[in-house]
C-alpha cells in the first residue's frame, strides 16, 4: 500500500487499496484459525482523512490523508471566519491543516468540478464499512476529527457548516462505536471470506480504539503513543476544551466519555 505525494506537503492514498488490504488480511486471519467463528466486526482507522464519494458511492479522487499540509490557507480562513472562541465552543478543537473541514474547503476552491460531484464525505474506516455493508455512517470519535462536529452535544454542528458554506447533507449519520450499523453483504462476504449477515458496528478512530484496547477508559488513566504520529490520550467524563486552543477535545469510543 503506497502513499502518493503529488506535490511537496501532499499525502494521498487510493481507498481501493485499503479495501484490497482489508480483504487480504481478513482472509489470512480466517485461514489461520481452525473453525473460525466471527460474531461481529469492529472498525478502526486513521482520523481526519477525506474520502470523497459521488451519489453512486464511487470514489471521485484519492483520499487526502491526515498528514497532508496543503490546506494552510484554508485553516487560516477558518480561524479568521469562525474565530478561536467560536471554534472552542462549537467543535472543541483548533483549526489545523489535518482536520477534514480544511480539505473540503481546499477541494471546493481547487477542484470545483469534482466538488460539484461530491455527495458523501467519509473517514477511512467508514469507507471499509461501506464496502462491507453498503451503509454510510461514522462514529463520534472519528467525527470529532473533522472540525464539523460538536463534541459536547455529540452531533454535527449546523453553525460550523453554515459559517463555512458546507452542506451538512454531505456528512454521514452518527452512530455509536458499539452500535450495530449493518451487516456483511453477500458481496462483502465474497471478497473477505466473512459470512453474510455478520453484524458490523460503528467502531472508532485509531487513538480512541487504541485507548480502549489499552484499558484507558476512565478519568485518571492516560495513554502515550509514539509512532507515525505522537499522542497523549486522557479520558474525562465532562467535556473539557482548552481556553488556549492548544490541545484537542474529542469523543472517546467509550460512551459518555
Amino acid at each position: 500500500m503506497t502513499v502518493s505525494v503529488p506535490q511537496p506537503g501532499w499525502s494521498e492514498q487510493n481507498p481501493e487499496d485499503w479495501w484490497t488490504g482489508t480483504c487480504s488480511a481478513v482472509r489470512k486471519v480466517l485461514a489461520d484459525i481452525e473453525s473460525p467463528l466471527v460474531i461481529g466486526v469492529g472498525l478502526s482507522g486513521q482520523m481526519h482523512s477525506l474520502v470523497a464519494l459521488d451519489r453512486d458511492n464511487r470514489v471521485i479522487r484519492p483520499a487526502i490523508l491526515w498528514n497532508d499540509v496543503r490546506t494552510s490557507a484554508e485553516a487560516a480562513h477558518i480561524r479568521e471566519t469562525v474565530g478561536n472562541e467560536s471554534l472552542r465552543r462549537l467543535t472543541g478543537n483548533p483549526a489545523l491543516e489535518g482536520f477534514t473541514a480544511t480539505k473540503l474547503l481546499w477541494m471546493r476552491d481547487n477542484e470545483p468540478e469534482l466538488f460539484d460531484r461530491l455527495a458523501h464525505v467519509l473517514l477511512a474506516k467508514d469507507y471499509i464499512r461501506l464496502r462491507l455493508t453498503g451503509e454510510i455512517a461514522t462514529d463520534p470519535s472519528d467525527a470529532s476529527g473533522t472540525l464539523l462536529f460538536n463534541v459536547v452535544d455529540g452531533r454535527w454542528s449546523d453553525e460550523m457548516c453554515s459559517s463555512l458554506g458546507i452542506d451538512p447533507g454531505l456528512l454521514p449519520p452518527i452512530v455509536g462505536s458499539s452500535e450495530i450499523v449493518g451487516s456483511v453483504t453477500s458481496a462483502g462476504a465474497a471478497e473477505t471470506g466473512l459470512a453474510p449477515g455478520v453484524p458490523v458496528v460503528g467502531g472508532g478512530a485509531d487513538n480512541a480504539c487504541a485507548a480502549t484496547g489499552a484499558g484507558v477508559v476512565s478519568p485518571g488513566d492516560a495513554l502515550v503513543t509514539i509512532g507515525t504520529s505522537g499522542a497523549v490520550v486522557a479520558p474525562v467524563i465532562t467535556p473539557v476544551t482548552d481556553p488556549g486552543m492548544r490541545i484537542h477535545s474529542m469523543r472517546h469510543a467509550v460512551p459518555n466519555t
